[in-house]
């Protein structure tokens, strides 16, 4: 039987293979067939800028590129892991017709802008110390449970005992 398909969003700084990123494909490998996306190369987006016109461009565009090369790539049914912007991109994607059967999205702050879930199972992360995270009143309006990590900050996917905890909901 073949490996489910587990499709990786890094975040806003994506890149070929974030050193970071081998903490989640080590753990997940034995059980998925996993494909990464370096977000910045789907975006059109020059890794050289600061984090700062990063982002500016994705908000203005970047993300609509990035679901727009999802929905041509990936026709068979994913799930997907998303850090950070990765994240809001794989919400928004599902949203948008991507067959997403589980999405994992870790400090995916700007989901706090979102009105509507995706139908699939969702699991969220978010560090206790990230100001940025969504309130309890936005999990309540939809109707999402998340998982707070105590003395955790936004970057808290950057740690191998999180991607420990983050990879578990995926077997």
């Amino acid at each position: 039987m073949p490996k489910p398909r587990l499709v990786i969003l890094p975040d806003l700084f994506g890149g070929k293979n974030p050193e970071w990123i081998k903490y989640y494909t080590e753990i997940l490998e034995s059980d998925f067939d996993i494909q990464y996306y370096d977000i910045l190369q789907l975006a059109d987006i020059s890794p050289d800028n600061d984090e700062a016109n990063i982002h500016s461009q994705f908000i203005n565009g970047g993300i609509d590129n990035v679901i727009k090369a999802l929905l041509a790539y990936e026709k068979k049914e994913i799930i997907i892991l998303g850090f950070s912007i990765g994240g809001t991109i794989a919400w928004k994607a599902s949203l948008k017709g991507l067959n997403v059967s589980q999405l994992i999205a870790v400090s995916s702050t700007r989901l706090r802008f979102e009105t509507k879930a995706p139908n699939c199972r969702i699991k969220l992360y978010f560090g206790e110390k990230d100001l940025k995270k969504p309130d309890t009143k936005w999990f309540s309006d939809v109707k999402i449970a998340g998982e707070i990590l105590k003395n955790e900050s936004h970057e808290l996917y950057l740690l191998h005992k999180n991607a420990i905890v983050v990879c578990k909901s995926l077997s």
